[in-house]
């Protein structure tokens, strides 16, 4: 009765084996499911959340540095804004009523900027530059200062601006008006000369979505982009570029275009003939060397050569680390033992006081011939006072 019982246990555990390793496997999919699609959701909310990588003073960047706000402010001011990357279609979207916006150039050259701005008779730069400024003959740079200013100037459009802390200031040009500053600094320029405005701002942080509501900086904006009911924002970029760059010769340049695969047919055909024509290197074949060297042959020829040179300390650090091994052997200590230990060692087992063979096991070595067979003397003789301590002592019975 024990063997049925006996069998039917082993066949219930082999049931229960593989149906536990299923439960484990499926709990393991389980898990690399559930990681997968964690990982999903935490990409999605990260792309969703992260800022645009559009530019600053970007009207469609929702970003800190962007312009977006301000974009939406005057189209709910009932000023239609119409936004291009293209200066070609920023100048055909141009009329007489309408108001070219846009940050510094940066992009164009001096013929693409003054062709983008010549149907345009009212222009907003919204940032500037050093050159921006020369080209313009609007003004010249100013010692910044951050204190809050009102206008101070007879612009009607800036009547209830109220103050802003200017970020830059600017020096007006003669028959340029300056406001928000005095008559040496002033944060923005008007230059209404030729029958057209141009008007010069440095708006980066003023205008950015991230501060657009402190101080009449919203003000300000719709004091210099709302006069017209149509404004057409160009955004500069590296692909509207008019900038030809020119690239210097290199060798590659220089080069004719069958060199490289010329090249690299002759590597080619040199890794293939190395491939068929070299050597196999099959197993390693022990060799009986024509001659024989004894050991003593060539301990006698180091040592007439050391003899021949007269370098006793030479010699002497052969004779030492050849005893220092004897010793470190019969003493029972490892062969790569220190002359110290070895020194130490060799004390106790003559029992002598610990330290009065360091110097002849680890001292400094002899200069002379005399120093030298002094030397191995007195190694010599503590080789066989140690061998003698080793060997028992029989005692008659």
């Amino acid at each position: 009765m024990t063997a049925p019982v006996q069998i039917d246990e082993q066949r219930s555990t082999a049931e229960r084996a593989p149906r536990g390793r299923r439960l484990r496997s499926l709990l393991g999919w389980g898990i690399v499911v559930v990681l997968v699609l964690g990982g999903v959701f935490v990409a999605i909310q990260v792309a969703a959340r992260m800022p645009s990588d559009r530019g600053a003073l970007d009207p469609e960047s929702v970003g800190d540095s962007g312009a977006m706000a301000l974009a939406q402010i005057l189209d709910d001011q009932g000023v239609e804004v119409t936004v291009h990357r293209s200066r070609a279609e920023a100048r055909a979207a141009l009329d007489d009523g309408a108001t070219l916006v846009m940050t510094n150039p940066y992009t164009l050259t001096d013929e693409g900027l003054e062709e983008l701005i010549a149907p345009a008779d009212r222009v907003i730069f919204l940032s500037t530059s050093t050159h921006l400024l020369n080209l313009l003959r609007i003004g010249d740079n100013a010692a910044s200062d951050p204190s809050p200013v009102d206008a101070q100037c007879a612009a009607p459009e800036f009547a209830q601006v109220g103050t802003i802390r200017p970020e830059r200031l600017f020096t007006p040009a003669d028959g340029v008006e300056g406001c928000f500053g005095t008559d040496e600094a002033a944060a923005v320029l008007i230059d209404e000369s030729d029958g057209a405005t141009r008007v010069v701002v440095e708006g980066a942080r003023l205008f950015s979505n991230s501060s657009l509501r402190e101080d009449g900086n919203a003000a300000l904006a719709l004091a210099l982009l709302g006069q017209t009911d149509r404004v057409i924002w160009y955004v500069p970029s590296f692909g509207d570029s008019d900038i030809e760059g020119e690239m210097p010769d290199t060798l590659g340049s220089l080069t004719p275009g069958w060199v490289t695969p010329a090249i690299l047919l002759l590597m080619i055909t040199g890794v293939s003939v190395a491939l068929w024509r070299g050597r196999r290197f099959g197993p390693l074949v022990s060799e009986t060397l024509p001659v024989t060297v004894r050991a003593s042959e060539t301990m006698h020829g180091r040592a007439r050569l050391t003899a021949k040179a007269g370098d006793a300390a030479h010699a002497a650090e052969a004779i030492r680390d050849g005893s220092t091994r004897r010793l470190a052997r019969r003493l029972g200590l490892a062969v790569n033992a220190r002359p110290e230990e070895v020194a130490d060692a060799a004390a106790d087992r003559l029992r002598v006081p610990r330290g009065s063979l360091h110097d002849l096991i680890a001292g400094p070595l002899p200069g002379d011939d005399p120093a030298l067979i002094e030397m191995a003397r007195r190694l010599q003789e503590l080789e066989s006072a140690v061998d003698t301590s080793s060997t028992p002592i029989r005692t008659p019975d």
